[in-house]
C-alpha cells in the first residue's frame, strides 16, 4: 500500500498552510499537541442580531482548530457548545483539511482533549478522497500516496504498493496524493507522473505548500501535487477544504446524522470557521452558510483585506466563538 513513513501525528494540523500561514505555536509535526487544560466555559445569552443571521440553520459543520482548539488548549464555550448541540438534537460534524491521520485517530485525540466526538461525525481530506473514489472507482486499482494511519480511511479499497506502481505495466484508475512525508521519494514521484501520463485520474487531498515539524519548516503535498500538474499540465481534484468535493462530503455525512425534518439542503448547514478563505468562502462556493468567529488566526485585518479583495463578499455572519453561534441557534 502506498504508505508514508513515521507514526501517525496528533490533531494533525494544516488550516491555513496552504496560503503559506505557519501552524499556531504549539504544534508540530504537523500536529497540535492537545493540552488537557481545565478553561471554564459558559454559554452566552443569544444575540437577536446573531439570531436572525442564523435563521432557518439546522446544522453546523465546525473547523477545528480556531473553532474548538486554539494553540492545543479547548477555546472556552466549546465543550458546552458540542453538549448544547447535542442535548438539542442539532446535527453537527468537524471539517479538517489532515490527511495524515484517520478519523479513528483523530477522534481518540480529541477526546484526550476533551471534546467527545466520535469518527462518525468527522469528515477530513483524508476521509473526503477516500469516499471519492469508492463512488467513483469502485474495486479498480489506486495508487495512494499517504501516511500509514492516513490509509486507514482506504480499507477496502484495492492500492498499489510503491513497488507494484513501480512496475512497467501498472496501470491504476487514480493517482491519490496526500501527506506522505517521507515517502515522497524521486522513484515514486516518477512512477505517479507515469501512472498519470497512463491516463489515470489525479486526486489530491489538499493543496498545503508547508508546515511546520520540530526540525522546521517541510513542504507539504501541495508542493508535489503542483509539480505533477505542472509536468502532465492536468489539474488535481482536491477533496479537502476549500473544495466543492469537500463541502459535498460534509453534508453527505451531515445528512446522514439529520434523524428528523426534512433533507438538509446546503443553505440549511452553516461552516463555522476562523479561516475567512478556506472555511467561510469555500463554504459559500458549496451553497451553504459561512459563519466567521473571531477566536482563531483571522481577525478584522481580514475581513477588511477580503472586503476588499471582492466587495460584494461577506462572510454570512461574523460571531467571536463558537458559544455564541451555538446559542443564537433555534
Amino acid at each position: 500500500m502506498g504508505a508514508g513513513s513515521g507514526p501517525a501525528q496528533t490533531i494533525p494540523r494544516h488550516e491555513g498552510a496552504s496560503s503559506g500561514q505557519p501552524a499556531p505555536s504549539g504544534a508540530g509535526s504537523g500536529g497540535l499537541a492537545l493540552r488537557c487544560a481545565t478553561i471554564s466555559g459558559v454559554m452566552p445569552p443569544p444575540d437577536p442580531i446573531l439570531h436572525d443571521r442564523l435563521a432557518g440553520v439546522r446544522a453546523l459543520l465546525l473547523d477545528l482548530d480556531g473553532v474548538l482548539i486554539l494553540k492545543g488548549v479547548l477555546i472556552p464555550g466549546a465543550t458546552e457548545a458540542l453538549a448544547s448541540l447535542e442535548a438539542r438534537g442539532i446535527p453537527y460534524a468537524i471539517g479538517t483539511n489532515t490527511s495524515l491521520s484517520s478519523r479513528a485517530t483523530l477522534s481518540v485525540e480529541m477526546r484526550r482533549a476533551g471534546l467527545a466526538v466520535g469518527p462518525e461525525r468527522i469528515v477530513s481530506a483524508g476521509s473526503a478522497a477516500a469516499a471519492h473514489c469508492r463512488r467513483r472507482f469502485h474495486d479498480a486499482p489506486l495508487y495512494v500516496m499517504g501516511s500509514p494511519d492516513g490509509l486507514v480511511e482506504f480499507e477496502g479499497l484495492r492500492l498499489l504498493s510503491h513497488d507494484e506502481a513501480a512496475g512497467p505495466d501498472a496501470r491504476v484508475a487514480a493517482v491519490v496524493v496526500g501527506d506522505a512525508a517521507d515517502e515522497f521519494t524521486p522513484r515514486n514521484i516518477q512512477s505517479a507522473f507515469r501512472l498519470l501520463r497512463g491516463g489515470a485520474r489525479f486526486v489530491a487531498m489538499h493543496k498545503n505548500r508547508w508546515w511546520l515539524t520540530p526540525a522546521g519548516v517541510m513542504l507539504d503535498a501541495g508542493a508535489y501535487v503542483a509539480g505533477l500538474e505542472y509536468v502532465t499540465q492536468r489539474r488535481a481534484l482536491v477533496t479537502g477544504k476549500p473544495s466543492r468535493t469537500f463541502f459535498g462530503e460534509a453534508l453527505r455525512l451531515l445528512a446522514g446524522l439529520s434523524a428528523v425534518g426534512p433533507p438538509l439542503s446546503p443553505r440549511d448547514v452553516a461552516m463555522v470557521g476562523d479561516d475567512l478563505w478556506n472555511d467561510v468562502r469555500g463554504a459559500q462556493r458549496a451553497g451553504l452558510r459561512g459563519v466567521f468567529v473571531r477566536s482563531g488566526k483571522h481577525g478584522s485585518a481580514e475581513l477588511a483585506r477580503a472586503a476588499v479583495e471582492r466587495r460584494a463578499w461577506a462572510p454570512d455572519a461574523v460571531a467571536p466563538s463558537i458559544a455564541e453561534v451555538v446559542a443564537a441557534l433555534d
